[in-house]
């Protein structure tokens, strides 16, 4: 039989836990405002020794992020510090200025190029593509970008991907992130390269920070993720070796509307082949 069971507070899970390293849209906010239970839930881990890295796939620097905490009401005090796709992604466009790019995104997520002298380009002349999300995701979809996707897997280009998320809440509904054009791409034969979780370099830029903070390194035993996508949290922290807290109210809440026991033929259809997390929780509390 299955161990798997949902917990009301996150204490349940927290001892002998040094370093949680925790989504932010989902777990502490809806893209639209915060969840003060949750932020609680952080603050008091931490006032009780540990230490709390936020992980985002949001494809901003981390300081742009920390200001759009600030405007949810959510604390610097929360955290200790947060690792951005958008830092990974625009270590990449620093290390190739040599080459041209073709932006897919908002203007919102600008913050990404500031302070570097990026050469952009038409994607016909480009020598490769950044998405940061589509244009306007309050109403496009991957879709709309399939004939600029097969215009660029002629020229063969790279396509690199600062937000490997498919779809993230906002309020409540759902909308399209980077992830979702990049799939296409690869769909198409295309060759992309992800920044963001569930891939390797996110978690290590998170727990060099997290040993930054703490003067040491934390075993992994000792690191507990918290999130609420299977494709991204769930994924990376299963494939870095640490046990992961599964929320379910985010993006996969219809999936979860109706259940309240975890059996194991629920447990296969809510994560497939993909390993269980330690536990669920519908909301992140004390």
């Amino acid at each position: 039989m299955t161990k798997l069971r949902f917990v009301d507070h996150a204490r349940e899970l927290t001892a002998g836990v040094d370093v949680i390293l925790s989504d932010i849209w989902g777990v502490v906010h809806d893209g639209l405002v915060g969840f003060p239970e949750a932020c609680a839930t952080l603050l008091e881990f931490r006032q009780q020794g540990g230490t709390v890295i936020l992980i985002t796939n949001a494809p901003r620097p981390a300081d742009s992020v920390q200001r759009q905490l600030r405007k949810m009401n959510i604390a610097d005090e929360t955290y200790d510090g947060i690792v951005s796709s958008g830092d990974l992604t625009r270590n990449y466009v620093a290390a190739h200025l040599q080459n041209s790019v073709f932006q897919i995104g908002p203007e919102r997520d600008n913050p990404m190029f500031r302070g570097i002298n990026v050469k952009f380009a038409p994607i016909e002349a480009a020598d490769y593509i950044l998405c940061t999300g589509p244009f306007d995701d309050e109403v496009e979809t991957a879709e709309d970008y399939r004939d600029m996707m097969v215009k660029a897997r002629q020229r063969n280009l790279t396509f690199i991907c600062a937000n490997p998320d498919i779809v993230v809440e906002r309020g409540d509904r759902l909308i399209y992130c980077a992830g979702a054009i990049a799939e296409l791409y690869r769909e198409l034969g295309g060759n992309g390269i992800f920044y963001g979780k569930p891939h390797p370099p996110i978690y290590e830029r998170a727990f060099e920070l997290a040993e930054l903070k703490r003067g040491k390194p934390t075993p992994k035993s000792q690191v507990l993720a918290i999130g609420d996508s299977v494709r991204t949290d769930l994924t990376g922290a299963n494939t870095m070796g640490i046990n992961c807290l599964f929320v379910t109210r985010g993006i996969h809440s219809a999936d979860f509307a109706d259940v309240e026991e975890i059996d194991d033929f629920t447990v296969k259809r809510l994560f497939g082949e993909t390993k269980p997390p330690l536990a669920l929780t519908r909301d992140l509390k004390r």
